[in-house]
């Protein structure tokens, strides 16, 4: 049997054993690569990791990151009040460019805060609710400073209080 005919027995009876060579992808443009990811990268450190785009934000919607896990543990409650308060979950689906590629889970997730969405309208609302009860919670603590009880000196002199409250707003320090 010659050479030539052993190896077309062999190769009807048995596959070969050498694996086909792997074609060579050829690397991508590394100049181009870069362009892509000054143009969405975060290579400051002062940047919001939370910062959603407020163009990819549905007309009157209102997005916010709400708490899902602490230390990877869930609080059903919590999740219970934010739909009693109508948050809901925004799908991944709608901003697949808000999570990595090949990502197949349902919600946008980001460091145990998960995207949420109510209408606007309610949201303003209820900003507005907040804002009422902060300004009648100083105006409780304004009245209390100024105000005497019996047995105490009066806090005014002349019809002018003597109590100095000075108001301002600052932004509140971030613990690390």
């Amino acid at each position: 049997m010659s050479d030539e005919e052993f190896q077309k027995v062999t190769k009807s009876v048995r596959p070969s054993m050498r694996q086909p060579m792997a074609t060579v992808e050829q690397p991508r443009d590394a100049a181009a690569r870069a362009a892509e990811l000054r143009n969405h990268s975060d290579t400051d450190s002062g940047s919001d990791e939370f910062f959603v785009e407020p163009g990819i934000i549905p007309q009157d919607w209102s997005y916010e990151w709400k708490m899902r896990t602490v230390l990877g543990a869930e609080d059903p409650a919590h999740q219970v009040a934010l739909q009693r308060k109508g948050w809901e979950i925004v799908p991944a689906s709608r901003h697949p460019e808000m999570m990595p590629l090949g990502y197949t889970g349902t919600m946008i997730i980001r460091k145990g805060m998960v995207l949420m969405e109510r209408p606007l309208e309610i949201t303003e609302e209820a900003r507005s609710i907040e804002k009422r009860r902060a300004l009648l919670q100083v105006r409780a603590k304004e009245e209390q400073l100024s105000s005497s009880r019996p047995g105490e000196f009066e806090r005014s002199h002349k019809g002018e209080n003597m109590t100095r409250i000075k108001k301002g707003y600052e932004a509140m320090p971030i613990p690390e």
